[in-house]
């Protein structure tokens, strides 16, 4: 079994330009519906996604969601 996957980072494009050097995917994205777009379309095998306070907050009722990948808001 392979557990391993990517690391997305997802909002607003200022605040995500620190985690390309970490190697993560970058999902630059603003306003609710460009963020709820990025969230639809990111691939089955991200395994973790870092969301900027905006962009969490556009997504709160589906990062719970059995089938999303692990999520963690910027503070």
């Amino acid at each position: 079994m392979n557990n391993s996957g990517t690391v997305a980072a997802l909002g607003e494009p200022a605040l995500l330009q620190g985690f390309r050097l970490a190697g993560a995917v970058l999902y630059p994205a603003t306003g609710a519906a460009e963020v709820k777009a990025a969230w639809a379309r990111l691939p089955e095998t991200v395994a973790a996604v870092i969301l900027t306070p905006g962009a969490a907050s556009h997504l709160a009722g589906e990062l719970n969601e059995p089938a999303s990948p692990l999520a963690a808001v910027m503070p």
